[in-house]
């Protein structure tokens, strides 16, 4: 089971939680004011992540039918949605304006 930790409590303790992921493979998610941010896992089982993960990519792309884009045109498109992502990320979000009841 996973157990959850406070980042002051990664801070206070990471020897022991070091020790525990190591020896016991415990797991550990690291969160911030209540909300996850980082997980502690032993080396093998992040290796057994990334296969997992590698190997659905590629028998996705396999499934996938060839793209009626060139090289070139991706890599455009991509270019595109990367800056678009930025700048949305970048700009300030509106709190909405509260109407109040009469």
């Amino acid at each position: 089971m996973t157990e959850r930790v406070s980042t002051i409590a990664v801070r206070q303790r990471i020897g022991d939680l070091l020790n525990r992921v190591a020896l016991r493979n415990d797991e550990f998610i690291i969160e911030r004011k209540g909300k996850p941010l980082a997980a502690l896992v032993a080396v093998e089982r992040l290796e057994q992540m990334r296969r997992f993960a590698r190997r659905n990519a590629l028998e996705l792309l396999a499934e996938q039918k060839p793209s009626p884009l060139t090289d070139k045109e991706a890599g455009r498109l991509a270019e595109e949605a990367k800056l678009w992502s930025r700048r949305r990320a970048s700009k300030p979000r509106r709190k909405a304006k509260r109407h109040k009841a009469k």
